[in-house]
């Protein structure tokens, strides 16, 4: 069950998500809003069309028999199951000014209708769904504008975060006690995602995993010792991968000299800072790196405990696990960096305040970590109204957990799962290791 929300929330949450889209493109000229055809970018003026529709779709015409604005339209060009990736250049799109005008009168149409003080629980949960669905788009943005080498992007929300990027390291290991651990969502929850259901026993040796993310400096040992040449840290589809794409180091790093290293960040070129998070490596990279250091990728199951678990009173885990690293409370800049604040990484040892029950730090935020395991439902899984948001993707992917800088702290939440093929460096992702005890 979602927990209803007010309408008062919904429309400002609305609101807000939108400005941050409009923030995202706004700028952009109309030769940036299409871009050139890449498979792990959209054209942005097809994608935010495409947002306004899934508020269209999902709310106005299933829910509530309204019929499109665009009429016959809508589907032709923005359904994302049915019109395939490649042909989203050439379609006959609405233009700039159109696609801003449908927008808006979506908006419009969704707000009129909330009229009672509190939502109910239908409305709680797809207007949320849909808003999450815009801040997940929003997060796509950032990651077009990164990979296209656009202007860093001008966010109200910015704000200085040197004390963040001055933080230094964090090394060391916490320790996991084993025993059962809850893995997924409680039935109680105020929302959640349908691939979240339901929380299920699984049983854990105990583990030791790292109390930060891996840093580009760490990254940059395996890179510097011809990490990326040895076939024996990379599994076959990996080292397939590797080869076909040419990959000799993270897909943004920039050789300067030998040992010497420079990365880009949306069209600014700096020196790599060696104790933020590595960001931009895929699943393969960061198992080859894991395999050099003679560690592993924690599984989904142990991320999740080290993130979400507690200690019981006889040294086990807890019946009880949080819905935060920290606590109940939702994230806040002291906890997590998170919202796109940072536009950026910071150094792994700041926000100690979000530290988990076990010591682990940025277990929320700053990079997605890439866990060992393949994406499925859980045990009881159930699809959700817009059904092909988990099934299509079971199998073929990989799981990454706790968000990235450019996540939206009202979406994240512990049992949040991402999902990502494993050759996909484009995407916020970095990770942590993990060893068994």
């Amino acid at each position: 069950m979602t927990t209803p929300v007010s309408t008062a929330y919904l429309i400002d949450t609305m609101k807000d998500a939108r400005s941050r889209t409009l923030e995202l493109v706004g700028d952009l000229t109309d030769e940036q809003l299409m871009g050139p055809k890449l498979p792990i970018v959209n054209p942005l003026r097809w994608e935010i069309a495409h947002v306004a529709y899934f508020y269209e779709f999902f709310i106005l015409r299933q829910l509530y028999g309204k019929d499109s604005v665009l009429g016959d339209r809508a589907d032709e060009l923005y359904d994302s199951i049915a019109v395939a990736h490649d042909t989203r250049w050439d379609l006959p799109l609405l233009d700039r000014s159109e696609t801003f005008a449908y927008m808006q009168t979506v908006l419009d149409l969704l707000t009129e209708r909330l009229q009672e003080t509190i939502a109910s629980e239908q409305d709680s949960f797809i207007y949320q769904f849909a808003i999450f669905h815009e801040d997940m788009h929003t997060e796509a943005f950032l990651w077009a504008r990164q990979a296209l080498a656009y202007p860093t992007p001008n966010l109200a929300i910015a704000a200085d975060v040197s004390a963040e990027r001055a933080a230094g390291s964090h090394a060391g290991w916490a320790k996991i006690p084993g025993g059962e651990f809850l893995l997924g969502a409680p039935k109680d929850a105020p929302f959640l995602f349908d691939n979240e259901k339901w929380a299920h026993p699984v049983m854990l040796a105990p583990f030791e995993i790292a109390k930060a993310p891996v840093t580009n400096g760490e990254f940059q040992a395996f890179v510097d010792e011809g990490g990326y040449g040895r076939p024996e840290f990379w599994t076959d589809e990996g080292w397939t991968w590797r080869g076909e794409a040419n990959a000799e180091h993270p897909v943004y790093w920039i050789s300067k000299e030998p040992g010497s290293w420079l990365v880009r960040r949306f069209d600014v070129t700096i020196a790599l800072p060696v104790n933020e998070a590595v960001i931009h490596v895929n699943w393969f990279e960061a198992n080859a790196y894991c395999r050099w250091a003679g560690l592993r990728l924690p599984t989904e199951a142990e991320w999740e405990a080290a993130a979400l678990g507690e200690k019981a009173a006889d040294g086990g885990l807890a019946a009880h696990k949080r819905r935060y690293p920290w606590g109940e409370t939702p994230p806040d800049v002291t906890r997590a960096n998170l919202d796109a604040r940072a536009l950026g990484t910071i150094d792994v040892a700041a926000l100690p305040d979000g530290d988990s029950a076990f010591g682990c730090r940025q277990m929320l935020g700053n990079v997605w970590e890439w866990t060992e395991d393949t994406f499925n439902g859980f045990p009881q899984f159930k699809a959700d109204a817009y059904k092909e948001y988990s099934c299509m993707l079971f199998g073929d992917t990989k799981v990454l957990r706790g968000g990235a800088w450019t996540t939206r702290g009202r979406m994240i939440h512990g049992p949040y799962r991402n999902y990502f093929p494993a050759h996909r460096r484009d995407v916020f992702g970095g990770f942590r290791t993990c060893k068994t005890a």
